[in-house]
């Protein structure tokens, strides 16, 4: 869900492939040291009725998106920072059009079973559902 628009409005091409791929192979091995802890935050999220849609950032950068969760080094020498955040805090800031709400909602996949992270890397950003791990 990017678009390198001026408009800076993420839209409609979540997970396609050459995205997937690019963010995936960047963060998935600090992503399974950190996998426990973001899926526990997820819980919590959505337990309390903050949000059915929870949204972590993952960056090497300092963001100004969400709240800090785990910086780097915090858990097994992770070298991402993760903040929490919600698909409400991303329309506010206009990175989700509000008229891509709807179509947001409907390609988050399952929050019990994946991880969605929004990752900043360098100039790039995007959103991917990453599969917790199995237990």
């Amino acid at each position: 869900m990017i678009n390198n628009s001026n408009e800076n409005i993420l839209l409609d091409d979540a997970n396609s492939p050459d995205v997937n791929r690019k963010l995936m192979s960047v963060v998935s091995a600090d992503f399974v040291k950190v996998a426990d802890t973001l899926k526990e935050a997820s819980y919590v999220i959505r337990k309390r009725g903050f949000t059915e849609n929870p949204i972590f950032v993952a960056s090497r950068r300092v963001v100004d998106v969400g709240q800090l969760l785990l910086g780097p080094k915090e858990i097994t020498d992770n070298a991402w920072t993760y903040r929490a955040s919600l698909l409400e805090e991303f329309v506010q800031r206009k990175l989700v059009a509000e008229e891509s709400v709807e179509a947001f909602r409907e390609n988050y996949k399952n929050p019990d079973e994946y991880c969605c992270l929004f990752v900043i890397d360098g100039d790039f950003a995007g959103f991917i559902f990453i599969p917790f791990p199995e237990d």
